[in-house]
């Protein structure tokens, strides 16, 4: 080949090469002659009299009047078009006259506040709604003077997406044709940083960049958070901070020292409580919008939700001894059981007013909604009969601790909370207690004796334990029937120990998420379980570490093995599967041991649902279930029965314990014990996995609920 030769060099022959693709340079002879300046003002003056012409063949855009930098004339507009179809339009300024828009200030001029299309075409219609109710009541439209509200739709509604929604939209736009706020703040548990963080990222696609501080020396989160304090402007280069509950009050001093615009609470139930030290560190934190999301606003008492509301808007109640004085003693005097009419009158008409109040400010919507999206879900409460030993060990319990005595006194003693915590535990399986028993602890003297003779913790035993064995029974059922995934559930580590040991012994694959896992691995551990191809069976789950917020559509049954008091515990472990994204029948298991204090807590748990159905969901008619006097009987043990809250319920469909008649059509069972379809033998049992598991060992009675009768499913 020949080799190239560089312009100007010389070939072989001495002459100069030159290139066949330029043109030979022009030698100019010609020189300007010298001008006078009026010559040359005139010369000039031709040349810039030619209008401006873009050098693109046919183009017939603007020409670009207007100077880089200087601000465009005339009437101010949207940062998206309002017109557009399937545009989510949040605020439309008033229409004006000819003879007005001639006098208006074309500066002035408030301009429509339009959701980025990029959030608003995934937008269910419940979500548009919600986004909307958000963004009125943070900007003081819905109540003047207050800027706060509470999010209280149930899991699996999409809270998460109509906070970022809402977070977007006041970071970039306002009616003012400025952005609302400057900064954000999410605060979260713990577990949640990380999925806030990814969620943002998931909806936004990199047009924002949060700060999440998930870890790190004292020093380095002081700085981080330093540095997010002093940004200003109006393009911050990080606007939203996501930090945990128990990080933002150790550094609550830093936050403390500058505004904010917006506050969001995830899992805002956190702040029942107005005393403690999480709850005053926010409150003291310099924001007036504030955002609490919580999907089980009364847990417990009406008081609890009284700090919520007046946490977001403080005062709309009064203080908390007039709350207390004027709606919380009327509202549960009506419904006790034993409540008398007057009592019962007084109580609907102070509900009444406390919802006329605090739905200016709260939105609420059921999983009903998700029927629509999500497939069935079966939710079965199993009662378990104790095994013999459960049976022995538990009458000598309450013949030597004596707990029913001190309740009567009125006393509630340290005792007394141990007695319950022991009672738990056996009910779970007697090897929680082993250690009790060895050491004769008081209610376990001389209770060793009614192990088996060789008895060893070493060995999970699961026929030792009435739930245990049905809980075997189950997972040995779904393993070889299906290639469904299971999440188990419980209050207590002991009890994930447990199933640990049935896990090797029947060489499941399985994870394990508790209060030890750090917050970047149970990120890590979730995506993978979640994945199809992941070879895990079971997912053990700790109740306190990751019931709420978690993600595990990888499965589709879920076993809560322990009633915990709080309803709302159990309400958000059980959510864990029916999610979005979820594309089996769900399977949700509630094992209960019968005649014991786990069904005292479950019958507190429905008095307690109760009474948030009528103030948060404003239901009618809710049953009064049971009397303040039956609830307290938690040490009593009912061996004749097949379940002592289907007994208590007074259930109009069973005769002789059989189902005769089934549940009204579109029924909202979650809340009305009295409307759960039922039966004492395995006959309306529509999963196969307890079908299978009744024929082997009928050694307990089961009561389910399902959402197939909601959806008209036969």
């Amino acid at each position: 080949t020949r080799k190239r030769q560089k312009p100007g060099s010389e070939t072989e022959s001495g002459e100069c090469y030159r290139s066949p693709f330029r043109k030979p340079l022009a030698q100019l002879t010609n020189r300007p002659h010298c001008l006078d300046s009026s010559q040359h003002e005139a010369f000039i003056r031709s040349i810039l009299s030619k209008p401006f012409k873009v050098p693109i063949p046919n183009y017939k855009g603007p020409l670009g009047l207007r100077a880089l930098g200087i601000k465009r004339a005339g009437l101010r507009s949207p940062l998206h078009d309002p017109f557009e179809e399937g545009a989510l339009v949040l605020y439309e300024p008033p229409l004006l006259s000819a003879h007005d828009q001639l006098k208006i200030d074309k500066d002035k001029a408030p301009v429509h506040v339009v959701v980025d299309p990029v959030l608003s075409r995934v937008l269910r219609p419940h979500q548009r709604e919600g986004v909307k109710f958000l963004w009125d009541c943070v900007t003081s439209r819905r109540i003047p003077g207050s800027h706060g509200c509470i999010m209280a739709d149930e899991m699996g509604l999409g809270k998460t997406l109509q906070c970022i929604t809402l977070m977007w939209t006041l970071l970039r736009q306002s009616p003012d044709c400025k952005p609302e706020i400057e900064k954000a703040v999410v605060v979260s548990p713990s577990s949640l940083v990380r999925n806030w963080y990814n969620e943002v990222e998931k909806w936004l696609g990199g047009r924002i960049q949060p700060l999440a501080i998930d870890g790190g020396s004292k020093e380095e989160i002081d700085n981080k958070l330093v540095g997010f304090m002093n940004q200003r402007g109006l393009r911050v280069p990080s606007p939203i901070l996501i930090i945990s509950y128990e990080t933002f009050r150790l550094h609550a001093e830093v936050l403390q020292k500058g505004t904010v615009g917006l506050v969001i609470c995830d899992e805002g139930h956190r702040l029942k409580n107005s005393e403690n030290q999480t709850y005053q560190a926010l409150n003291s934190l310099n924001t007036p919008r504030r955002v609490l999301i919580s999907g089980t606003p009364i847990q417990n008492d009406l008081l609890e939700y009284f700090s919520l509301v007046h946490f977001v808007n403080s005062g709309i109640l009064g203080t908390a001894q007039e709350f207390k004085r004027h709606f919380e003693l009327p509202i549960l005097k009506g419904r006790d059981a034993d409540a008398s009419e007057a009592e019962r009158h007084k109580g609907e008409e102070r509900l009444k007013e406390l919802i006329s109040i605090v739905n200016r400010c709260l939105i609420r919507r059921t999983s009903d909604i998700l029927s629509k999206y999500l497939p069935v879900k079966i939710e079965q409460v199993v009662c378990c009969r104790l095994t013999p030993l459960q049976a022995e060990l538990y009458k000598n319990f309450l013949k030597q601790a004596k707990p029913v005595e001190e309740l009567k006194e009125g006393k509630i003693s340290v005792s007394s909370l141990s007695s319950i915590t022991s009672l738990k535990k056996l009910c779970n399986h007697p090897a929680l207690i082993h250690d009790k028993c060895v050491e004769e602890e008081e209610g376990f003297v001389g209770a060793l004796d009614l192990f088996p003779a060789g008895y060893s913790t070493k060995s999970v035993e699961p026929q030792l334990s009435g739930k245990m064995l049905v809980l075997d029974y189950i997972l040995a059922v779904t393993k070889s029937t299906s290639n469904d995934k299971v999440v188990l559930v419980s209050n207590y580590t002991q009890t994930l120990d447990l199933f640990e040991k049935l896990c090797r012994n029947r060489r499941y694959l399985y994870v394990r998420l508790d209060g030890t896992m750090s917050i970047k691995k149970r990120a890590k551990v979730v995506e993978r379980f979640n994945s199809p191809s992941s070879p895990e069976f079971i997912f053990m789950l700790s109740s306190k570490a990751g019931g709420c917020g978690l993600n595990l559509i990888g499965a589709n049954r879920l076993v809560m093995f322990d009633p915990d008091w709080n309803p709302a515990n159990d309400e958000q472990a059980m959510a864990r599967v029916w999610r979005d994204g979820q594309k089996k029948t769900c399977y949700i298991y509630r094992l209960l041991s019968t005649g014991t204090i786990e069904e005292k807590i479950f019958q507190r748990q429905t008095h307690k649902k109760a009474l948030s159905s009528c103030v948060v969901d404003e239901e009618q008619d809710v049953e009064r279930h049971f009397s303040l006097g039956e609830l307290k009987e938690l040490f009593t043990l009912n061996e004749t029965t097949t379940s002592d809250t289907h007994d208590k319920i007074k259930c109009r469909r069973c005769v002789n314990g059989h189902q005769v008649r089934p549940p009204p059509h579109g029924s909202d069972c979650t809340s009305d014990l009295s409307q759960w379809n039922h039966a004492a033998d395995k006959r309306g049992l529509q999963d196969s996995v307890l079908k299978a598991a009744w024929d082997a060992a009928v050694t307990f009675t089961f009561h389910h609920h399902s959402h197939e009768q909601q959806r008209g499913i036969p």
